[in-house]
């Protein structure tokens, strides 16, 4: 996309306007007749259009060779030039997508200035794409511990293919980091990025959102799935599409093209899909609010997205880099977590996942203390009230046990937060906990305590099988 093709039937008028255009420094193509036209956009779309809306002895005028490059090529901007012009086929060029109109005979200058602003514009629209699709999410892996490594070696195997990918885990999980993963590490990064948000699109505006609208006062309106021609569309929370889209939806997948809402000229996409959702997607099947049909086109490549609670190692790391990112993009103070800090977050509770951990920091940090470490205690004000003279509150059952039986219920309480914490990894919890490894097995033994696989990494908990192993 680095020319201007030039399409009239006027031999002198096409070498004309390229000769003009050439002067100013600008590479050109020719065509006379709307096959020539189609032949040269097929070999290599170009970066603008000048097309005579008059075309003799050819297939297709002005109008349909513009409707045909605006449904393949939507970002190729046209200028459509007429010596018969009237103000009605201007208003039907800039309907069907034109950038502008020039009647002929032209002024010279008129063209260059229009042409240069169309250049511009197109520019400035990939540009403006492309920061969006940078900057709205992050792409970035945070993160060393087994289970975020089985995860990239999985990501790692679909970036360079155009399989359809099912992402699930738990909400806040990082699902939709994964899906850019993919996208910024294939042949498709320099192409847009969309997504869908199944459960905020009202069921009654989702054909319309997907699909683009034609209307006689608005011309022709996009929608997402055009939008994302020759990238990737993601479909969020995909159980919560609505059943009529399902079918349609369907049909894209398998024709890879559609018409929009009150149009009539079929649009051609070329897609890579990639969906998710928190939902056990066979149970929406058997009750009958999911396709069988669509789950099995989206379900190519089934990936599970660990949760927070599987990858604690990663507390830290993911920490430090939420209050970098705060300290740059919002300018909050850029503390460091203590020590305490750190330990505390690993062994906390994490239903909201990497979504409630980044709030957490966010919060802290708006409403902290100064710019030094950020301090246990800080942590701790932002849920249940804690003591501060260092003693610990029981909760009621633990209380009314023997002191035998609650010492035995915190000891195995207690290791197997510092074992899910350093990732089922015993010698770390060992040097952490301060005893021998034998002593530690020991100990782990007595209790009833096993570590097993979960997401690529070790997780611990209590003994259901004899036959399990300590990791070292």
């Amino acid at each position: 996309m680095s020319d201007i093709l030039i399409v009239d039937d006027e031999k002198d008028i096409r070498e004309l306007i390229s000769d003009i255009l050439r002067d100013e420094g600008y590479n050109t193509r020719l065509a006379g007749n709307s096959d020539d036209c189609m032949a040269e956009i097929n070999a290599a779309p170009p970066a603008l259009m000048v097309l005579d809306i008059w075309l003799k002895d050819s297939r297709m005028d002005g109008i349909d060779i513009l409707k045909t490059v605006k449904r393949d090529n939507p970002d190729v901007p046209i200028i459509i030039i007429s010596g018969h012009g009237n103000i009605e086929i201007a208003v039907a060029a800039i309907k069907q997508g034109a950038y502008d109109f020039i009647e002929k005979p032209f002024n010279i200058d008129q063209l260059t200035v229009v042409v240069s602003r169309a250049m511009e514009t197109s520019r400035l629209r990939r540009e403006n794409a492309s920061l969006r699709r940078r900057d709205v999410s992050s792409s970035e892996m945070i993160g060393q511990s087994p289970a975020l490594r089985a995860l990239k070696s999985q990501l790692d195997k679909v970036t360079k293919s155009n399989g359809r990918v099912m992402l699930t885990g738990q909400p806040g999980a990082g699902k939709e980091v994964a899906a850019r993963y993919i996208h910024v590490n294939s042949n498709r990064a320099s192409a847009p990025f969309v997504t869908v948000s199944s459960a905020s699109v009202e069921p009654e505006r989702m054909e319309e959102v997907l699909f683009g609208r034609e209307t006689a006062e608005r011309g022709v309106e996009k929608g997402l799935l055009e939008q994302a021609h020759g990238g990737v569309i993601y479909f969020d929370e995909v159980a919560d599409m609505p059943p009529g889209t399902q079918s349609k939806i369907l049909r894209v997948l398998t024709e890879q093209q559609f018409t929009r809402s009150g149009g009539s000229d079929k649009v051609r996409v070329d897609l890579r899909v990639i969906s998710s959702t928190t939902r056990d997607l066979r149970q929406e099947i058997a009750a009958g609010r999911f396709r069988q049909e669509l789950f099995d086109r989206l379900n190519v490549v089934p990936i599970t997205v660990p949760s927070l609670e599987d990858r604690r190692e990663d507390i830290p790391e993911l920490a430090s880099y939420f209050l970098e990112q705060f300290n740059r993009m919002q300018g909050l103070p850029l503390r460091e977590l203590s020590d305490e800090a750190q330990a505390l977050m690993q062994t906390m509770t994490w239903p909201g996942n990497i979504r409630q951990l980044r709030n957490l920091i966010e919060r802290v940090l708006i409403l902290g203390e100064g710019t030094g470490p950020i301090e246990a205690r800080e942590l701790q004000g932002q849920g249940d009230a804690a003591p501060d003279d260092g003693r610990i509150i029981l909760s009621g059952a633990l209380a009314t046990l023997p002191l035998r039986e609650a010492r035995e219920l915190f000891e195995r309480e207690y290791l197997l937060t510092q074992i899910n914490r350093f990732g089922g990894n015993i010698s770390r919890t060992a040097t952490f906990v301060g005893m021998e490894r034998s002593a530690l097995h020991r100990k782990l033994k007595s209790l009833g305590v096993v570590t097993t696989s979960k997401s690529g990494g070790r997780i611990a908990h209590l003994d259901e099988d004899e036959d399990l192993e300590l990791e070292e």
